[in-house]
């Protein structure tokens, strides 16, 4: 069963989604928080996986970050690591007081820019029982340092400086676009994997999605290292979701983070790229998800 949902942040900014319960469910479940990556919105394929798990007996809430989607937050498009690292902490706040939520069993769950917040919020929120991280962002400085040529890193860090300037003058943000089908023109994942998913692949399917972000979204994307924290989440379970062909978030940097994680914890390797798992290779992605949920979180899991 599904039902819209909404809730406050720490600072007041409502944030807006989908509160996933198993059907027939009998007093409180164990339950996984869930937010998409970079620009995403919870349209994005997040539904099929809250019902891969709710099939499986176990809840999610599923929600839209700030500035983005259906939740609200100023300057729109704006994409804030911390920020977003606390929503989930907000979100498992209001899960903790639903009466479907059994709040000794939370778990989370994130993709992409997503996948690097969960190692964040596990190895720092003690209330986090496992944690599953998906193609995950686990260093800003390494992926982009992969992904831009070295001549431009210059002039990009220049246009950093002037939307600084600017907006300290009282200027609105400057903007960039998410993707973009030209192979010289400025994105912030600049990738054609990236353009052709969400766009070509998503189309219509997500009508609150915008191509388009804050330039200093970028700026703070590179400042990102995520992975510095996954040593510290243990003993809480983790599983890395991994595709053998990501050249957007760089396999060999998720292996090299993840060799420094430690036990309990599991590696998933798909025959595949970043976007892949969403669609291509979704029962083997959502499936992988779903029983370490089940063996951590359920009961009969746990006793197993």
């Amino acid at each position: 069963m599904r039902k819209d949902i909404e809730f406050k942040t720490e600072d007041g900014v409502t944030l807006k989604g989908w509160h996933y319960t198993p059907d027939g469910a009998e007093g409180p479940v164990p339950t996984v928080v869930m937010a998409h990556g970079f620009s995403g919105v919870k349209e994005l394929y997040l539904d099929n996986y809250a019902e891969v798990f709710a099939d499986a007996g176990i809840g999610a809430i599923v929600y839209d970050h700030r500035n983005l989607g259906e939740s609200e937050g100023e300057p729109r498009l704006e994409i804030d690591p911390i920020q977003q690292i606390q929503g989930y902490r907000d979100a498992i706040t209001f899960a903790e007081g639903l009466p479907e939520v059994d709040q000794d069993r939370i778990g989370i769950w994130g993709s992409s820019y997503s996948g690097g917040h969960v190692l964040v919020v596990g190895a720092t929120d003690s209330r986090v029982k496992c944690v599953v991280s998906q193609v995950p962002v686990t260093s800003g400085s390494r992926m982009i340092g992969k992904l831009v040529r070295a001549d431009l890193v210059g002039p990009m860090q220049e246009q950093f400086n002037e939307d600084r300037r600017a907006r300290y003058a009282g200027a609105d943000p400057a903007m960039i676009p998410v993707v973009t089908d030209d192979p010289m023109g400025a994105a912030a994942l600049g990738t054609p994997e990236s353009w052709d998913f969400l766009v070509n692949v998503v189309g219509d399917r997500t009508p609150t999605w915008k191509n388009e972000c804050t330039l200093r979204s970028v700026e703070m994307f590179m400042e990102y290292e995520p992975g510095a924290w996954i040593g510290q989440i243990s003993p809480t379970p983790l599983m890395m979701i991994v595709g053998n062909k990501d050249y957007l978030t760089q396999t060999d940097v998720e292996l090299d983070d993840f060799s420094r994680a430690r036990e309990p914890k599991k590696l998933v390797m798909l025959d595949g790229g970043h976007f892949d798992p969403y669609v291509n290779l979704f029962e083997q992605s959502s499936g992988a998800a779903r029983d370490w949920f089940v063996e951590h979180l359920s009961y009969e899991g746990r006793n197993a």
